[in-house]
């Protein structure tokens, strides 16, 4: 096949054109990169900041027209899967949708669907915008009042999603939160895939005995910080290696290309992902191939949509539950001489349901149907 990924995020996009060029397909990729992870792609579609930086990225759009049509399949990263306004991102939308042979949606991050599946306060315990009935930490935030209330929620942006969701042959979701966003208003033809993690570049390194002191990992996305829940986290590992500084340390990175991110993260045990999902996305699972364990979202609808009922090795905390993040922290702390088992079920979790060949036989199957 000729596939063309517009637009990614957490290297995903990547990850999967990476493996089915292993598999012996074409595969491109057009993106800006994930923007500072700089992720690798074949079309940069970075825009640089400032007005010389908008007319810069409208030409670089135009000149790679020609490099965007032909395709069997164009898989866009979202409803925005170009940094332009939605009226613009339609106008390139519609160029796609008439030069190539099927388009096709990734839902991996918010858009209208999964922010109204958020706010109906039914299809989710708790979500990103809810903790049961009550709005979350996020809402009222500068951060949702800018994102949320004049975007997601805004006429034009309903407009737009209608108008993709319209046109494209089909949506693959790889998180069960988004797979249930599109379930919930009935969207056919529907799939879950997964997250692509490429395990043969994340070598495992194994513990081969119980670590004097865990080491936890955190990474921090400065305006997405409230919204995942990454604060909560933070400030609660903080407090456990206050309280344990003989047999715990926190490790924090800010901001780092992908390549010395998952580096950095390779020496730690523990990594602390995000409370509000029901799903470990690209952050845990990335520290599971290389043995870390994930303290993530895991519940029981996610192992039950991929069928896994034995290994359930994701550390899932209830984010309304006062105290049950640093409960769940002291107990891995207290239990740390299970630390290089616990490793080698995150990595073999990863592998059987995560790994790059396994989510690309998922897309290619459901791309088929679609052909």
């Amino acid at each position: 096949m000729r596939i063309l990924f517009a637009g990614d995020a957490s290297n995903m996009h990547n990850c999967l054109a990476t493996e089915l060029r292993r598999q012996g397909h074409e595969a491109v990729v057009a993106s800006d990169g994930s923007r500072w992870m700089d992720t690798g792609r074949d079309i940069d579609l970075l825009r640089r900041p400032g007005r010389w930086g908008a007319v810069r990225y409208v030409a670089d759009i135009v000149r790679a027209l020609p490099r965007l049509r032909g395709y069997d399949v164009v898989e866009l990263a979202g409803d925005i899967f170009v940094t332009l306004r939605p009226e613009r991102v339609r106008l390139l939308f519609d160029y796609l949708r008439r030069h190539n042979r099927r388009v096709v949606f990734s839902a991996l991050a918010t858009d209208v669907a999964y922010v109204d599946a958020c706010l109906d306060c039914h299809t989710y315990r708790y979500s990103d915008y809810r903790l049961g009935s009550e709005p979350s930490p996020y809402v009222g935030t500068p951060e949702y009042v800018e994102r949320a209330e004049e975007n997601w929620l805004a006429p034009f942006m309903r407009r737009h999603h209608d108008h993709i969701m319209a046109h494209v042959d089909g949506v693959v979701a790889c998180l069960w939160e988004y797979y249930a966003a599109y379930r919930r208003v009935g969207f056919e033809p529907l799939a879950y895939a997964g997250i692509p993690i490429d395990v043969e570049s994340l070598p495992m390194r194994p513990l081969e005995r119980e670590p004097e002191r865990v080491r936890l990992f955190i990474g921090i996305q400065p305006d997405r910080t409230v919204v995942k829940g990454t604060d909560r986290l933070l400030a609660a590992a903080r407090r456990v290696a206050h309280r344990w500084p003989d047999r715990c340390e926190l490790v924090v990175a800010e901001r780092l290309p992908y390549d010395e991110y998952t580096r950095r993260m390779r020496s730690c045990h523990v990594i602390l992902d995000q409370i509000y999902s029901y799903t470990p996305a690209t952050n845990a699972l990335i520290g599971m191939a290389q043995g870390l364990v994930a303290v993530s979202g895991a519940e029981p609808e996610y192992y039950e949509l991929i069928g896994e009922r034995d290994n359930h090795p994701i550390v899932n905390v209830d984010p309304m539950v006062e105290g049950d993040i640093d409960a769940q922290l002291e107990r891995i702390i207290e239990r740390k001489a299970e630390l290089p088992a616990w490793a080698e079920r995150s990595r073999a979790f990863v592998e059987k349901h995560n790994a790059a060949p396994v989510v690309a036989r998922r897309y290619l199957a459901f791309w088929e149907k679609l052909l």
